[in-house]
């Protein structure tokens, strides 16, 4: 049974523990509003762009040079680019193991096909370095203050591949802000251009273009590109510091519980050690008479 000094260090301990805990859930919280308003901010634009290039592409596949067009030749899925977000650190629950099974599950689903990695943040660069994935590029620490310049910069390389020839799809994984208690888990493809019944039905309006769609799509796809990584990095500030919030939130519930046990504990090792001094002054006493 440990003693009344064993139970008061670790009581001290425990409750040293939950004043960090409390404060890193503040720190989230902080972040949070700030990441959380520009997620709220960039996704109109980014869903307005998708909606419009879905109808440019529409109109320029018409065109008689579409066929020579790296952005609407038709060709066999091969290779696949993958641009792969994970957190630089932890401490927030299931967040990244979530991301890294949806990894694991995408490779299995384009199992014969050659995935080529881009990889955001630290955890998923660890993971996929023990397993010798085949890594276009790294970005580290680039999630603390994302900018669009650095979203251009991860996608660059991409944008240039799938130009090139080099890859036949480009494929993105995040997680997306939906409330401080969950993030909805993505897996989109960028390229090639999806288009859906809606897109196509609404690009049957008889939009009038000053420039060629075709000239116009080659120009605007490299730009959505950017923007869908720019978005999926917002997206994935603001659901990290969400899930870290509800992991400090309840580490800090559980901390609360860990020191009410203990100090129930040492309570009874202390009245148990106040009830044997009794019973040795009665005895004793009982003995002189």
């Amino acid at each position: 049974m440990p003693s009344l000094i064993d139970f008061r260090r670790r009581i001290r301990s425990v409750k040293n523990t939950q004043q960090i805990t409390k404060a890193m859930k503040m720190v989230s919280a902080a972040k949070l509003r700030r990441a959380q308003e520009r997620v709220i901010a960039a996704r109109p634009y980014a869903q307005t762009m998708r909606e419009m290039l879905a109808n440019l592409t529409a109109a320029a596949s018409s065109d008689d040079r579409a066929e020579t067009s790296p952005w609407l030749a038709a060709r066999e899925s091969k290779r696949v680019d993958l641009i792969f977000l994970t957190s630089d650190t932890g401490l927030a629950g299931a967040f990244n193991s979530n991301l890294l099974k949806a990894a694991q599950k995408f490779a299995e689903e384009h199992a014969g096909k050659e995935i080529t990695l881009t990889l955001v943040g630290r955890k998923g660069r660890d993971f996929f370095r023990k397993r010798n994935g085949k890594i276009l590029s790294e970005h580290i620490n680039v999630l603390n203050k994302p900018t669009y310049q650095d979203a251009a910069g991860i996608a660059k390389d991409v944008i240039r591949r799938y130009r090139d020839g080099e890859t036949d799809g480009v494929y993105i994984i995040n997680n997306d802000f939906k409330s401080v208690m969950s993030a909805n888990l993505s897996v989109a493809q960028i390229l090639p251009l999806q288009q859906s019944a809606a897109s196509v039905e609404s690009s049957s309006s008889d939009y009038i273009y000053e420039q060629s769609p075709l000239d116009m799509l080659e120009q605007l796809i490299p730009r959505l590109v950017e923007v869908s990584v720019f978005r999926a990095m917002l997206e994935t500030v603001a659901a990290y510091q969400a899930a870290r919030m509800t992991a400090m939130e309840t580490a800090s519930s559980n901390a609360k519980d860990v020191i009410e046990t203990l100090t129930l504990h040492m309570n009874r090792v202390r009245q148990a050690a106040i009830t044997k001094e009794i019973i040795e002054v009665v005895s004793g006493a009982a003995a002189a008479e």
